[in-house]
């Protein structure tokens, strides 16, 4: 059965979404589809495809632990009714899984640090679905599981990032079936989540400027479904109220970076759970968050879910691949098996709330870019949000986010370091892109076309600006541009490329947001020594579109790459620039193909230049748009392509502005 997010023709605001029998079947394809690549004693599920680079015995592991939760989800919201064959299933795996003499017994936490990763999953499921699999255990494998848990406690190795809830959770289980466990550990780990806590209900995934999908699908899921373990309330001491709040306040956000179409923002690390983006909203149900009601909630997770589902995934033959869409391995971190696409299965989690819960009878309520543009800033990743009703993309402009400490010169990660991260768009990601920021960039490039890289930025502002000529989004850092010779690295999380630094100067840039544009201004503050400006160039890189076929053209100071009704362009306003495309191969998730718009100029430090840059599918805007600053007050008008004009401030004048 393939189930598609559906639409009225009465009223494009109002939608149909799945039905609970619809998300249950979608569900139950998965769930039937892992139980054939299954080993005999059901211990391990190794889906098809390369050995991750872990192993095959982890990727079995994974395999089992992760379509558990699908599992769980499953079996909880039916009551345990209906679903005897999965318990069977399952529970026959958790026999086997910690046997120690079973061929397809689980890696132990001590084997493997990714044991660590998978024993909350296990733990979890296991509380959620206490009185149909753990009660029914025989005691010799209720005793063998608390053994298999047991290493977690007084484990101090765990990574202070969104690691510290996979503790947490397996001893707060481990504690509620009589095993061993430590208050300190608990505290401990409570105190750091709550040194992740930035504004307005973010977090970061860890000490680093690191904010992704992970502040969702598991640094607000897991207070949650946690607070709700048994036991749980004794541990957590009254903070629960609170935790909730947070997430409110970070769904207001979340929800905005939801495009028309159901794409999540493609920005970050671990993109191959694909619509684990979904769990923060099934979680706000859940925890009956005050600011969004149950059907914008289910909405949202249903437009993330069917977006893919209509997309290619899971693939003909019901399997989540490492990809996007499709399978794209390169999207994979270098560690990932091909169970691991299946922390997706969090975006699944509303099929744990049964029949009978008031989500499902829920009116469905429409996206916020669904029925109006929105602009809105992100204070704490240092995000201009502008998501545009006409062709329902969300896009971000990025000034704050690198996943690097403060401070610290690395290379430009693409999943977190380029300027601009849209839901139609996604930032190349091969070799190249890696060691030679191009899309969405601002560079010096050198005379062997080496160009820099700007982590870490100084986030110098973020902030909405009410103006005669409109609300506008204004943001801006500056950086010690700076080039690097990266050194080799056996795995990658996501963050850019260490190596050996030389420095090539200080940036700052300026972004201007209204709609589908941007006014970027750029000034070379200073070069560092022995560096001469003659020798360089300020490159100035657009949106990059994919596909497997993409459109192109330049002329003088303004390029275009096309895709269908999408648009990408780049026009110089300001300085003596000159556009071109530049095509990559096998760069991007989206397509085969991809071109990226970009603008290049002489560098004069200390003078500005300023490029209008556009993402769209509506009808091209015809006013000639341009830019004039002022020096002496230390302002730029700019005249808009829809015939508006604003004036805004060069200077910063204190923190982020809080509106909205």
């Amino acid at each position: 059965m393939t189930v598609q997010l559906q639409r009225t023709d009465a009223d494009a605001n109002t939608r149909v979404d799945w039905s609970r029998d619809e998300w249950v079947a979608y569900a139950d394809r998965l769930l039937a589809a892992a139980q054939r690549y299954a080993s005999t004693g059901h211990g391990r599920i190794t889906f098809p495809g390369a050995e991750g680079g872990y192993g095959r015995a982890v990727d079995g592991l994974e395999g089992f632990a992760r379509t558990f939760l699908l599992a769980g989800f499953r079996i909880a919201g039916a009551r345990g009714e209906g679903v005897d064959d999965l318990i069977d299933f399952y529970a026959q795996g958790i026999v086997t899984g910690v046997d120690p003499d079973a061929a397809d017994r689980w890696v132990r936490l001590d084997e493997h640090a990714q044991a660590k990763v998978e024993a909350a999953s296990l733990a979890l499921v296991l509380d959620l679905t206490r009185p149909w699999i753990w009660d029914r255990l025989d005691a010799q494998t209720q005793g063998r599981l608390i053994d298999y848990l047991a290493p977690v406690v007084g484990d101090d190795t765990y990574p202070k990032t969104n690691w510290l809830w996979f503790r947490v959770v397996v001893q707060t289980f481990l504690r509620s079936v009589g095993g061993p466990w430590s208050a300190d550990d608990i505290a401990a780990d409570l105190a750091l989540h709550d040194s992740l806590v930035h504004e307005d209900g973010w977090l970061s995934d860890g000490p680093e400027r690191a904010f992704d999908h992970y502040v969702g699908w598991a640094l607000h899921v897991y207070p949650v479904l946690w607070s709700r373990m048994t036991g749980a309330e004794e541990l957590a001491a009254g903070r629960t109220a609170a935790d909730v709040l947070a997430l409110d306040r970070y769904l207001l956000d979340a929800i905005a970076l939801v495009g028309a179409d159901g794409s999540p923002l493609i920005q970050g690390r671990s993109l191959i759970y694909r619509y684990a983006a979904a769990a923060p909203f099934w979680v706000g149900a859940i925890a009956d968050v005050p600011s969004l009601s149950l059907g914008r909630l289910r909405r949202a997770a249903n437009a993330i879910v069917a977006h893919f589902e209509a997309n290619g995934a899971p693939d003909a033959d019901d399997v989540l691949t490492m990809g996007w869409h499709g399978e794209w391995r390169t999207l994979a971190q270098s560690y990932s098996g091909p169970g691991s696409p299946y922390w997706a299965v969090k975006g699944l989690l509303g099929i744990a709330l049964p029949a009978d819960h008031p989500v499902w009878a829920a009116a469905s309520e429409a996206l916020p870019v669904e029925t109006a543009d929105e602009l809105r800033v992100v204070r704490a990743a240092g995000w201009v949000v502008s998501g545009t009703a006409d062709d329902g993309i969300v896009r971000i402009v990025n000034h704050g986010t690198d996943k690097a400490l403060a401070g610290s010169l690395v290379g430009d990660s693409p999943l977190y370091a380029r300027f601009g991260y849209s839901t139609a768009t996604s930032p190349l990601l091969d070799a190249d892109a890696w060691e030679t920021p191009l899309d969405q960039a601002v560079v010096l490039v050198d005379e062997d076309d080496r160009a820099t890289h700007r982590a870490a930025m100084e986030l110098l502002e973020a902030r909405i600006q009410d103006d005669a000529g409109g609300r506008l989004g204004v943001a801006a850092s500056s950086s010690r541009a700076h080039w690097i010779d990266p050194r080799p690295a056996e795995h990658r999380h996501g963050a850019g490329l260490a190596g050996d630094v030389r420095m090539a100067g200080v940036v700052e840039t300026r972004s201007l947001v209204r709609g589908p544009w941007e006014v970027r201004l750029v000034r070379v503050v200073e070069l560092a020594d022995g560096v001469d400006a003659a020798s360089l160039r300020l490159r100035i890189g657009g949106w990059p579109l994919a596909g497997d076929e993409v459109a192109a053209s330049a002329e003088a100071g303004a390029a275009e790459v096309r895709l269908g009704a999408l648009r990408s362009g780049v026009r110089s306003l300001l300085g003596d620039g000159a556009a071109r495309v530049i095509r990559s191969s096998d760069a991007s998730p989206l397509g085969p193909l991809a071109a990226t718009p970009v603008v290049e100029q002489p560098v004069v430090p200390g003078a500005w230049c300023a490029v209008l840059l556009e993402l769209g599918a509506a009808p091209a805007a015809t006013a000639i748009p341009g830019v004039a600053i002022d020096a002496a007050q230390s302002s730029v008008a700019v005249s808009w392509p829809d015939g508006e004009a604003t004036s805004t401030r060069l200077t910063h004048s204190g923190p982020a502005d809080a509106d909205r």
